[in-house]
């Protein structure tokens, strides 16, 4: 074949394979959802934003007082960082089919770092990726307080990404699964 075929069939693969490195994209969104809900959880109470920066003729401060949960300064503190942070986590194998993200206190106690490290590269991708599909949809589910803490997966993970089809199952929630056995 000539150079001028091959050239583009590599880039084409390398793409593909850079797109389907994550296997399970539920929990992959599921930790970058946790990692959202650990920045709400952190939030301090914060007073309305002011943009009153101009004066009138009569002296008087011209602009809007906008309430701090609703602003975009929120959304950008919240998402500022975030694909950085999820380079600290990797991937842990809990039995032969399951597979978590969670994330690592340390990367010394870590048994293979260099497999785990490209794992962490992965999700730190992915979150770039799924941030970048779901930005402004996540931005206004934000501002208008859509996102809660204890609810950050089911809005970006099933509502915006649909990378989930519904809830994991939480500690207590196998009465669900008894109930509609009866």
């Amino acid at each position: 074949m000539s150079k001028s075929i091959i050239l583009p069939l590599l880039m084409i693969f390398s793409i593909l394979t850079i797109a389907s490195c994550i296997d399970d994209k539920c929990a992959a969104c599921q930790a970058v959802a946790d990692e959202i809900e650990i920045g709400l959880a952190k939030e301090k109470p914060r007073n309305h934003v002011d943009l009153r920066h101009r004066l009138d003729s009569k002296g008087q401060r011209e602009g809007k007082l906008i309430d701090y949960r609703m602003s975009e300064l929120r959304v950008v503190e919240l998402l500022d960082g975030l694909c950085d942070k999820m380079q600290d986590y990797t991937l842990e194998k809990v039995d032969s089919t399951t597979q978590l993200w969670v994330k690592v206190p340390s990367w010394e106690t870590v048994a293979n770092k260099q497999e785990a490290k490209a794992y962490a590269k992965d999700i730190s991708s992915y979150c770039g990726r799924l941030l970048e599909e779901t930005e402004d949809e996540l931005t206004e589910s934000i501002k208008k307080g859509d996102v809660k803490v204890g609810g950050v997966s089911k809005v970006l993970c099933q509502d915006l990404s649909k990378h989930c089809k519904r809830a994991p199952l939480q500690a207590g929630d196998n009465d669900v699964e008894s109930k509609e056995e009866l």
